[in-house]
């Protein structure tokens, strides 16, 4: 996407259409129209969808909210459905019984449920076996489509309905799981993390490069969920900006090994101008709770000390 046009980018048709069942405020399809805006003209895409918020609410048969091909896969298994789609389109141009011409790109989308946890082993495998596709994740937290539950992407101290704040609890007790860090270390060709900019630059950027570089690639798409969060559903764009700007959600990419910061803020806000947003995080406000938010903002710290490391390398 050399030369980047926003107004060229955006203007170009869209892949899943309006009228799906997505709640306002929802972070999830803004990703995925982002992600599906940098397939080149004429090219067709193949996507994978493993169960959960996205797939209820964008196909209920036979009605579909998506303009490529489309399976729904089980919650588990979605990078190992599109790794076999992907295999058999290779042996069967192969053998040559698909059109020359037609040159199709393979997609799979899963929350962080289908991804950091339930689907871990499938993507893990996909992803070793090197198959030529990307796997998606919007990562919104936790469980929101069964109810809110906590996940291994949830971050410390949020309150969600497994891990309910209250007399003897401060939220969820451990930290988030890094799933892009791990991702590079299964050294893929391409790996990037990203969310939603004023000019949706990173994104899309990142995308066609996942998208257009041969071999498996995996982006972690920050996808902010104002159910789970609890956040004015048109403060969406706020709450990413301050993810980033607080460096609790770093943007980079490793490119065939090689670290990249791709955003730097000019001044790196504290951590509780991104949780003060969020009803999840309210408890953290109240008078004897400073400890826990110093304690969040340490975490933040050590891992962004950490990323800078690995891009200076």
């Amino acid at each position: 996407m050399a030369g980047y046009n926003l107004k060229e980018v955006m203007n170009k048709p869209e892949r899943l259409s309006a009228g799906h069942r997505m709640c306002a405020g929802c972070g999830a399809t803004i990703g995925i129209r982002a992600v599906l805006r940098a397939l080149h003209e004429g090219d067709h895409a193949v996507i994978g969808n493993a169960t959960g918020c996205l797939e209820v609410s964008s196909f209920m048969y036979p009605y579909t909210a998506w303009e490529d091909s489309y399976i729904h896969n089980a919650f588990e298994n979605a990078g190992a459905t599109l790794s076999g789609v992907e295999t058999a389109y290779r042996a069967l141009k192969k053998r040559g019984r698909l059109p020359e011409n037609e040159n199709f790109k393979f997609i799979t989308f899963g929350g962080d449920g289908g991804t950091y946890d339930i689907g871990f082993q499938s993507l893990s495998g996909a992803m070793e076996r090197g198959h030529d596709m990307v796997y998606v994740c919007y990562d919104n937290g936790a469980y929101m489509n069964t109810g809110i539950q906590r996940s291994s992407a949830t971050p410390q101290f949020a309150d969600t309905t497994t891990t309910p704040v209250g007399k003897m609890s401060n939220g969820k007790v451990q930290t988030r799981k890094d799933l892009a860090a791990i991702i590079a270390e299964h050294h893929v060709p391409y790996v990037a993390q990203t969310t939603f900019t004023k000019d949706f630059k990173d994104i899309h950027i990142k995308s066609e490069k996942a998208i257009y570089t041969e071999g498996a690639a995996f982006l972690n798409v920050l996808a902010p969920c104002p159910r789970g969060w609890r956040y004015e559903t048109s403060e969406i764009m706020k709450i990413c900006q301050l993810a980033i700007d607080t460096c609790y959600w770093p943007m980079f990419e490793v490119d065939h090994g090689n670290w990249r910061l791709t955003y730097e803020p000019k001044k790196k806000l504290p951590i509780e101008d991104f949780l003060r947003e969020q009803g999840r995080f309210k408890h953290l406000f109240k008078p004897g709770c400073e400890d826990l938010i110093a304690q969040f903002q340490e975490e933040v710290d050590r891992r962004w000390e950490d990323l800078l490391f690995r891009c200076s390398r």
